[in-house]
């Protein structure tokens, strides 16, 4: 063993002694009987292995720090101070956090353009993608790899206000409640960047750490000589570190007793210099990852906050309102907003719309009425994110205008990623930026850097804002091209691309929010206010047209009553013929319907979802109805069916609907309701079979139709006459058949038997085969309703046995009616 030395004889003293990089083992000694004072020293700089005297008194001492720190982390860290938060006001951790989506992997270029344009459903869809694929919990960032390979370092990347710090302190909390990483690590650290940029002069580690917590510095140098390879450093938010020299003049710093200026020594930290045994968790936004790895320690393990999955803003919702009445009306008021809800994928826009909502409840206001705007939730989180995570930034309005302008230029050239030059040309400091995300990819043998906002929506939302900030000037000229030449323009709305950002723009004018940007420096002119005003009043002519869901989508974002009941008053109807209507459209069609008398949904296609939402319409307003309603489950039918008679019994013209249920493809519905009678017609499209039944309207309530579909999709004639029989108050029925057979004909015979309250049946077969004739013929059924068949019968002496193998040569027209008088046919 080089450099090693033992003293053995019969003196008092014996010591041993080992260089750097050299150890000593305890075989060593033995068989070896010593006496007097030993002491055994590992000659490194930074000497982790190095054991007082009294070993079990040290551990035990350290123990007891160490437990008294978990305790006194359990009393800090299980609370959250939100963002209004008043002096002593908290909310407790456990009733907020909601694990996010985290990924351990890069996404392509592909995936990153899916994820920023795709919005809705669609977003939905990669969401869930995303999260079944490559979802990770937080107890597993530190497991091994495929191969075997546990990282040393962690790197949690995340946009801003996407939760990395909500997400430390939970791990914080469930580590010192013995929840997470009980085996793993004995002691964690938690570091803020932040924080450390405020501290002054030269720290050792120990004093660095002793700032932001409980423990003095002495007893975190005590604890730091306790199993390194069993700790934990979380450095929070790298990429608000300021450093003062450059990263690589650095000079190292390896003893844990060496003081430098605090980011010197958490550089070392970080890059394994000092503790190198330890373990890493840093915090970032994108625009530092790169920095940041070249920094850390390996082996590295790279892994990414994508926010909330559909499941998770669910989640989010309803721990936030705990009522669950409160909970599913914010929920569903939210989910009718296809852009908000996909922003609710960022926490902190789902923390600002719950406590909007919440806000209304608590005055009795009508939450259902509408939302605050799409816009005024974006102005909310720019400001919040101006206020909270942009480092007390002063220059909010040179910020957000170079934003607008790299928006703009994303826009006309239908760009969501931003190359790098183009970025730095515009935004002075995207490093700094919060609004801005940067990526990696891989391009052949080099790398590529790029930007982007954080979704579509927000780089519509910036170009609006960068707009309506111009003075009048500059603003018709950038603007103008954006809208309908005149109202009689052929397509009658902006360019398909740019329809959100002249929404956000009307957004952008409403006193509130104008209000609010007014607070950060940011004025609205008034010129311009007054030409959108005037522009969607001179387009108003258009706004009954199919294509005036656009406009309502301006004046709803506008949200100034006065006003939209101005635009409404040039048109006595709304007519959406044709349109494919979504949760966002319904809330603004909503909204501008409160000023109309007549609505036309001739044609529309709506979800069952939007159907309900629409339905207390049809009793305040004169509605043109002719739709098609989807829905993926049917389940919906009962609800949708009985929902649709209960408001048509307080109306009296007549309302036909067609529903199309996604799980059913072989069956298709079509209702028709007045004030006293409802009619139903199903259809299977497997052949040209058809049943339509008439009741009195007050009489559905206690009807299954989603049992009923299925018996008929199943042609189960026994199940069906036993169920149509069941029927109280059933006053007629007309079925269409390809065949009146023999098994039709007794089926039809024994209905007029045992449905006693049916007035009509009328059978409309495309073949009557002699067998059935003859049954009807020999029955003595005399029937008190009015019964009919009528088809066509062969008269070629090989008879035809199905609809479909008669030609024009042996078909003949008959009617045959059955009634207490007896058979007839002609």
């Amino acid at each position: 063993m080089d450099g090693f030395n033992m003293h053995h004889n019969a003196g008092p003293n014996v010591s041993a002694a080992a260089q750097s990089g050299s150890q000593i083992t305890a075989p060593v000694l033995t068989n070896n009987t010593i006496t007097g004072h030993v002491n055994i020293i590992h000659n490194t700089p930074s000497s982790t292995l190095f054991r007082p005297p009294s070993e079990t008194t040290q551990t035990s001492a350290t123990s007891s720090v160490i437990l008294k720190y978990k305790e006194r982390i359990c009393s800090e860290y299980q609370c959250v101070t939100e963002y209004n938060s008043l002096p002593g006001e908290h909310v407790l951790l456990s009733e907020r956090y909601t694990q996010p989506l985290i990924l351990q992997r890069h996404r392509g270029r592909k995936e990153r353009e899916q994820e920023i344009r795709s919005s809705g459903e669609s977003f939905k869809k990669v969401l869930s993608a995303r999260s079944s694929d490559d979802s990770v919990h937080l107890n597993s960032l530190f497991d091994p790899n495929g191969h075997g390979i546990r990282p040393s370092a962690v790197i949690l990347q995340g946009n801003s206000g996407n939760g990395k710090s909500f997400t430390v302190q939970k791990i914080m909390m469930d580590w010192a409640s013995g929840d997470l990483y009980k085996e793993r690590f004995d002691v964690v650290f938690h570091l803020k960047c932040k924080e450390i940029n405020r501290i002054c002069g030269i720290k050792s580690l120990a004093e660095i750490l002793s700032c932001s917590c409980s423990l003095t510095s002495d007893q975190i140098s005590q604890v730091l000589q306790h199993s390194p390879e069993k700790m934990l450093f979380i450095i929070d938010g790298f990429d608000e570190l300021r450093l003062t020299q450059d990263i690589n003049d650095m000079s190292p710093h390896t003893d844990l007793l060496q003081k430098a200026p605090a980011e010197v020594i958490l550089c070392d930290l970080l890059r394994g210099r000092i503790l190198p045994e330890s373990f890493l968790l840093v915090t970032s936004r994108s625009t530092a990852t790169y920095t940041l790895s070249k920094l850390l320690k390996g082996p590295q393990r790279f892994s990414e906050i994508m926010g909330f999955s559909e499941k998770g803003v669910e989640e989010y919702f309803q721990k936030f309102f705990q009522n669950e009445e409160h909970f599913r009306t914010a929920y569903t008021l939210v989910k009718e907003n296809e852009t908000l809800i996909t922003a609710c994928s960022i926490p902190v826009v789902c923390w600002i719309i719950c406590t909007t909502i919440k806000e209304r409840l608590k005055t009795a206001a009508d939450v259902t009425s509408g939302l605050e705007t799409t816009t005024s939730i974006y102005v909310d989180f720019v400001c919040t994110l101006l206020k909270h995570h942009c480092q007390g930034s002063s220059q909010s309005k040179t910020l957000l205008r170079s934003l607008g302008q790299l928006a703009e230029r994303g826009m006309l050239e239908q760009q969501v990623l931003l190359d790098e030059k183009s970025v730095y040309e515009t935004v002075s400091d995207p490093a700094g930026n919060p609004f801005l995300c940067k990526f990696l990819f891989k391009r052949r043998i080099h790398q590529e850097t790029m930007f982007s906002f954080m979704h579509l929506s927000f780089q519509e939302f910036f170009t609006a804002l960068y707009y309506v900030l111009l003075g009048k000037k500059r603003f018709q000229r950038k603007f103008t091209p954006l809208l309908p030449i005149d109202k009689y323009s052929s397509h009658g709305i902006c360019l398909p691309r740019f329809s959100a950002v002249v929404q956000f723009a009307f957004g952008l004018l409403n006193k509130d929010v104008r209000r609010t940007l007014e607070e950060h420096g940011l004025v609205v002119h008034s010129k311009t206010q007054t030409y959108l005003k005037e522009w969607i009043l001179e387009m108003g002519q258009n706004i009954h047209t199919h294509k005036s869901l656009f406009y309502f989508h301006c004046l709803y974002e506008l949200n100034e009553n006065d006003f939209v009941q101005q635009v409404m008053e040039t048109c006595e109807i709304i007519d959406a013929y044709g349109v494919v209507i979504s949760r966002t459209d319904c809330q603004a069609l909503l909204y501008c319907c409160k000023y109309i008398e007549k609505l036309n949904l001739t044609e529309c296609i709506l979800s069952s979802e939007i159907f309900l939402m629409i339905l207390p319409v049809f009793h305040e307003k004169k509605v043109s109805l002719n739709i098609l309603v989807s829905s993926d489950s049917d389940h919906d039918l009962d609800e949708l069916i009985n929902a649709l008679t209960r408001e048509q019994t307080q109306r009296s013209q007549r309302i036909d609907v067609r529903f199309i249920f996604t799980k059913l493809e072989n069956c298709e519905l079509h209702l028709s309701i007045n004030e006293e009678l409802f009619s139903i017609c199903i259809e299977t499209s497997k052949s040209s079979w058809s049943l339509t039944l008439t009741f009195q309207c007050q009489e559905l309530i206690n009807i299954k139709w989603d049992k009923l579909i299925q018996i008929i999709l199943q042609e189960d004639s026994d199940e069906l006459r036993k169920v149509l029989c069941s029927f109280s108050e059933l006053k007629k029925m007309k079925m269409k058949l390809d065949c009146l057979s023999e098994m039709w004909t007794h089926w039809s015979l024994q209905i007029i038997q045992n449905c006693s309250s049916l007035t009509e049946l009328k059978v409309d077969a495309g073949l009557l085969q002699e067998e059935g004739i003859q049954i009807l013929q020999r029955s003595r059924t005399r029937p008190a309703c009015s019964v009919t068949f009528q088809g066509f019968t062969c008269n070629k002496s090989q008879k035809c046995t199905r609809y479909w193998d008669r030609d024009l040569g042996c078909n003949k027209m008959v009617k045959i009616h059955l009634s207490s008088s007896g058979f007839s046919m002609k």
